[in-house]
């Protein structure tokens, strides 16, 4: 079946929303990124504390989050500090209404 031009201009942005919903496929990622939405700030020690889960286990998380670009990590001292990452949240956002 041959895709129409619109089906074929829609196919990277739909690429990248699976990407970001897949990155957001866990309740644990979704409540960091809440989590950090409530923050105008950096949040570096403090999610393990926020979340019933072990170090590993939020690390793993905030990897995933990290490489679907939702999120930056800034190293600080001994620990990494995370942002959630303005311009792809707004992406998101806008690619989730285009549904």
């Amino acid at each position: 079946m041959k895709k129409s031009s619109a089906e074929a201009a829609r196919a990277p942005a739909d690429e990248e929303l699976a990407v970001l919903a897949k990155a957001l496929g866990h309740p644990a990622r979704v409540k960091i990124l809440r989590l950090l939405a409530a923050r105008n700030s950096c949040v570096c020690g403090e999610l393990v504390d926020e979340l019933p889960l072990a170090q590993s286990t939020v690390s793993q998380h905030l990897k995933v989050l990290k490489e679907a670009g939702l999120i930056r990590g800034t190293i600080s001292g001994p620990s990494t500090c995370y942002c959630l990452e303005p311009r792809v949240v707004r992406r998101l956002k806008l690619l989730v209404r285009g549904l």
